[in-house]
């Protein structure tokens, strides 16, 4: 927290030199949505090239005024939060002047540029993610204030909690973790009792793009189990999109890339060949809008498809058919296929990619 406390007070200092120089005061933050400042490494994912390039907030330009008041305002209760060992969520600091911020948005995206700018995580400045993950299965943990989780003996999911970094004596007889794109698969599993079927596993679901804590939990699971990490996507643009955020990391996060990604992640489904080789009738598929092409043509140009050959494979198939399909289309060959077929027979024979 001395550090944190630290950081904050040197850029105040900054402002305060500028003001007595008879300066504008200016805050510099990283351009962390600009591809051109992002490198792939095999090991780590998307993460920020040291030499980035900057970005200037100034505060006597119109047009970055109110933003290099705003971050103040956010590092101010930074501060006091460190210091007196308190957290906030970030709809909790919207929530505190919403006329002040006017959207959730902003606050979110300040927030991830002051943690950016000061190279610190953003739970050891003490705001925390509003979480929407669920998991169950084989785990037990203890949370930071004592209360003791089990997901085993749950038949409905627990949430994933708001502090990953705070929870500890992690144990598990799990064989893999599954992580599921839709809450409504991840039920329907949790329904049939997948995770006790098969072999003891894991399940999680970030309910589409995984928030913070949701990937910060994968890691932790990683780091502390080793076993094979697999997800269940739709096979479209917008599924291989999410999973690769858990696999490599995202641009805007890129400069938290060594706790949020898990390169080991593999793609057990659905895959776009799995369409075919189960004969999946063509009715039950959903063509492409012009979003899904432009999507798709995006995902297929960025530096990680190269070294993955079977995924550009089956991107090229899914390119070429101009056709997609949610994990539900399963449901059409038999209404449990998922749990008690597709699921168990590519575990067991290894088809994933």
């Amino acid at each position: 927290s001395s550090e944190v406390l630290e950081a904050i007070e040197n850029v105040i200092q900054g402002v305060l030199q500028s003001l007595a120089q008879k300066k504008a005061p200016v805050l510099t933050v990283a351009n962390r949505n600009d591809w051109r400042n992002i490198e792939f490494k095999d090991s780590v994912g998307l993460q920020m090239i040291p030499g980035c390039t900057t970005k200037q907030i100034r505060s006597d330009c119109p047009q970055s005024a109110r933003r290099f008041a705003l971050m103040l305002k956010i590092l101010s209760m930074i501060y006091k939060m460190v210091q007196s060992n308190t957290y906030a969520t970030k709809r909790d600091i919207y929530y505190s002047d919403t006329l002040l911020f006017g959207s959730q948005s902003v606050v979110d995206q300040i927030i991830n540029d002051i943690s950016c700018m000061l190279k610190i995580p953003r739970r050891s400045l003490h705001v925390l993610s509003t979480t929407k993950g669920f998991v169950a299965g084989n785990l037990s943990y203890t949370e930071e204030d004592g209360t003791k989780v089990n997901c085993t003996c749950s038949a409905t999911a627990v949430t994933v909690p708001s502090n990953v970094q705070g929870i500890k004596n992690l144990t598990s007889h799990a064989k893999f973790i599954l992580i599921v794109e839709k809450d409504a698969t991840f039920q329907r599993l949790l329904d049939d009792d997948f995770f006790n079927q098969v072999s003891p596993c894991i399940m999680i679901t970030g309910r589409g793009i995984p928030d913070l804590n949701t990937r910060l939990l994968v890691r932790k699971l990683w780091d502390s189990f080793q076993i094979p990490i697999f997800t269940l996507m739709d096979a479209d643009p917008h599924g291989v999109e999410i999973m690769c955020v858990y696999k490599y990391g995202s641009v805007s996060m890129s400069f938290e890339a060594h706790h949020l990604t898990v390169p080991s992640v593999k793609w057990l489904g659905l895959l776009p060949s799995d369409l075919k080789r189960l004969n999946i009738c063509k009715d039950a598929l959903i063509p492409f809008t012009k979003q899904d092409e432009n999507k798709l043509a995006s995902i297929q140009k960025r530096p990680y498809i190269a070294c993955q050959p079977l995924w550009e494979k089956e991107l090229e198939i899914m390119a070429a058919s101009k056709l997609k399909a949610e994990i539900q289309v399963l449901t059409s060959v038999s209404p449990d296929y998922l749990s008690r077929v597709y699921l168990p027979n590519k575990l067991q024979f290894g088809g994933w990619l």
